[in-house]
């Protein structure tokens, strides 16, 4: 016996009108009967669409401004009855089936993002539409019911294709669909009302949950979901090749993608452990991409990149996947970019296991961030903003390229505290991430860190005599900057910052001791900005 369910008669009921005419002709045309409410019933006869007037099935007329049009014992028991063990009683009852609703709910959200007022909220809460479309849910084995008018292609096809049938299948996806459509819809309804008491509610729905190959460790189970009604997602990256992806490698890729989302210039982020280790800013995209592998070619073995603009193949032959010499080839998990030119794929594609991620980093524009604890939930504003102001202190005065303000202040805020860094505009007028240090549970740690990566990677770049090197260091180290995430407490990170050759440091400010600190600063020739913003990342 087939699991199809002939629509002989359906429910129409939209407050988005969009793409309604085409299903209730695909509807008409298969034979079936349409019942319509008010004004879905008047675009339906506008098209000239045979419409039964709801109120000829409850036999009471729409009252009280509309409040009252479908909530009544027939329309409610011609969705619920059981077709089989219910069959008897309903032909007592006079109940004829209804077979299929099509029912989106009052635009609560729309209102609701246009200011509304209390009582204008309360009358776009949908009542009628949300009892029967749960009704038609619960009933789904014998009832279709459509609320997304996204869906009304493929039901319209569905219902040629099989003679004006729905199948078991369909039935059951709408359902699921339908159940998740009113759940968030009284969610928003709850919290919106618990915002005008001044009571703080949080509900939130995600799906399209996959498993991942395992959480962050392999004896942990690991899930990605989307959450619902969002415009973009973390989710809606495009897999072009490559194995599986974990938890840990989308953890990763979020914060490469935030690394190079507010560069203004051709970007570049090498991640590691959600960190970026290398990150540059520049004109020639293959050039960056140097420069940031440049920061930490060691901790670049294994990482996350991302790119802010189109990948080309001179970019990606970098990494000489195609090189006979297997050390020369350079091993990362995952490349992101909002695009890659054909040649570029084809030559990443050399590498079977190698992920490539199209997703565009403007999208990724978060308001908010969350940290679930123990039956708990911590929320904040995303750290958005890089500084309030810009105030030398000190008795130098450095001068600071706009440009690398900017990008030692992006780079800073990616980092976990405590967190350091030192960056430099390169000759060829490049930004670069120098050294970093980052995680530590003091900022000394941190900053002993940071220089000692610095000394490394210039000894890395250095092509001339070895009797010469320590002068060519103190040199560059007098061109960088060095920023912290967090005011200095004491003045032993200038001291250490003096000793490497560091002579200008950019900080929030904001200490205790921020007059001692200066002070130094003054004593030894170091210049000091403040910012007046912090950056901690925990």
């Amino acid at each position: 016996m087939s699991n199809n369910i002939k629509i002989k008669r359906a429910l129409i009921s939209v407050s988005d009108k969009n793409g309604i005419v085409s299903l209730a002709k695909i509807l008409r045309k298969n034979g079936c009967e349409i019942i319509s409410t008010g004004g879905t019933k008047k675009v339906l006869q506008k098209a000239k669409i045979p419409v039964t007037d709801i109120t000829k099935v409850t036999g009471n007329p729409e009252a009280f401004g509309g409040r009252m049009k479908t909530i009544s014992f027939q329309i409610e028991s011609a969705l619920l009855f059981d077709r089989k063990k219910d069959k008897d009683e309903a032909n007592e009852l006079n109940i004829l089936p209804i077979d299929l609703i099509v029912c989106n709910l009052y635009p609560f959200e729309k209102v609701k993002q246009e200011n509304a007022s209390l009582e204008k909220l309360i009358e776009n809460i949908d009542i009628g539409g949300p009892t029967m479309v749960r009704a038609a849910a619960k009933n789904y084995k014998f009832v279709g019911v459509v609320v997304d008018p996204a869906d009304y292609q493929n039901i319209g096809k569905e219902i040629t294709e099989n003679g004006g049938a729905l199948s078991i299948e369909t039935r059951f996806e709408l359902m699921r669909k339908a159940f998740n459509h009113t759940a968030d819809y009284d969610s928003l309804i709850a919290t919106t009302m618990d915002e005008n008491a001044n009571k703080r509610s949080l509900r939130f729905a995600f799906s399209d949950g996959n498993k991942l190959r395992y959480g962050e460790n392999s004896h942990q189970k690991g899930y990605f979901y989307r959450k619902n009604n969002s415009s973009f997602s973390l989710k809606d990256i495009e897999v072009l090749h490559g194995k599986e992806l974990s938890y840990n490698n989308i953890f990763d890729m979020q914060a490469a993608i935030e690394s190079v989302k507010n560069l203004t210039k051709t970007g570049c982020a090498i991640i590691k452990h959600a960190n970026p280790c290398g990150l540059s800013e520049g004109d020639d995209q293959r050039k960056v991409f140097e420069n940031a592998w440049a920061g930490d070619p060691v901790s670049a073995f294994g990482s996350v990149i991302a790119f802010n603009e189109t990948v080309g193949k001179e970019t990606v032959e970098f990494l000489q996947l195609d090189s006979k010499d297997k050390f020369k080839r350079k091993f990362i998990e995952i490349i992101i970019a909002p695009f890659f030119t054909a040649s570029a794929k084809k030559y990443l594609f050399q590498h079977k296991n190698l992920r490539i991620i199209q997703f565009d980093p403007k999208k990724l524009d978060q308001q908010n961030d969350m940290k679930f604890l123990f039956n708990s939930l911590l929320f904040q504003e995303t750290d958005n903003e890089l500084f309030k102001k810009k105030k030398i202190v000190t008795k130098r005065k450095p001068r600071i390229n706009k440009e690398l303000f900017q990008f030692g202040l992006i780079a800073i805020r990616q980092l976990r505290s405590n967190a350091i860094v030192v960056v430099r505009k390169l000759d060829s007028g490049d930004m670069q991430l120098l050294g970093m240090g980052c995680g530590q549970p003091n900022r000394v740690n941190s900053t002993l860190l940071t220089i000692d990566k610095c000394k490394e990677n210039l000894k890395n770049e250095y092509n001339g005599p070895s009797e010469k090197f320590d002068d060519y260091v103190k040199k560059q180290m007098e061109k960088v900057v060095l920023f912290s995430d967090a005011f200095f407490p004491f003045s032993d990170n200038v001291e250490l910052s003096y000793e490497a050759g560091i002579r200008t440091i950019v900080q929030p400010g904001g200490s205790i001791r921020d007059k001692s600190v200066i002070r130094k600063c003054d004593e030894l020739g170091v210049g000091m900005i403040f910012t007046g913003m912090r950056h901690f990342k925990h």
